[in-house]
């Protein structure tokens, strides 16, 4: 099971039907709590947005595209594979028997926006001001960025000591 070669591919993991998001919230707490973030990278839903009219009225609704189906973009050896297969509601990988088999470069084009670089206007040790939600109007200095799950992580004082916070890019502003 052990992979040679250290680069990160996309991998399909089987679910139970409706527990995508659970298995995706879960897999990413699993992946902190082992220190696996430079081995599993990121893990996705793909949903499509959609307009729907309902008595009258226009909604806009993001449906799965892939339904009992979580993208995980991970190096694969022992340690990910059982990590992944062992999260509760996920009933296997996609691929012969127990070997998964890693989506090529023309399948991960046509799910759209993944493998996209993200470009951002501040770096580490900035200077930012949150814009929205609960730290709204904190200001902190940039002390990571993760650019897989587009945030940044900055200082801010709780109960007077400093605590690391973690925000998406979309709720950060540099000053």
């Amino acid at each position: 099971m052990a992979d040679t070669n250290s680069e990160a591919k996309w991998y399909v993991a089987h679910t139970y039907s409706g527990y995508e998001n659970k298995v995706k919230v879960d897999l990413e707490k699993t992946i902190e709590n082992r220190n696996l973030q430079d081995k599993i990278l990121e893990v996705a839903v793909p949903v499509q947005s959609t307009v729907e009219l309902k008595n009258g009225t226009e909604k806009k609704v993001d449906k799965k595209m892939f339904p009992g189906y979580v993208l995980v973009h991970m190096v694969m050896n022992d340690e990910t594979w059982y990590v992944v297969r062992n999260t509760r509601g996920v009933t296997g990988f996609v691929g012969p028997g127990s070997k998964p088999v890693p989506l090529s470069e023309d399948e991960i084009q046509m799910l759209g926006n993944h493998g996209q670089e993200v470009v951002i206007n501040f770096a580490e040790g900035d200077t930012v001001v949150v814009t929205q939600g609960a730290w709204k109007d904190t200001v902190g200095a940039i002390k990571a960025i993760n650019a897989s799950k587009h945030s940044v992580t900055i200082n801010v004082e709780m109960f007077g000591r400093e605590t690391p916070v973690e925000l998406s890019f979309a709720e950060v502003k540099k000053l």
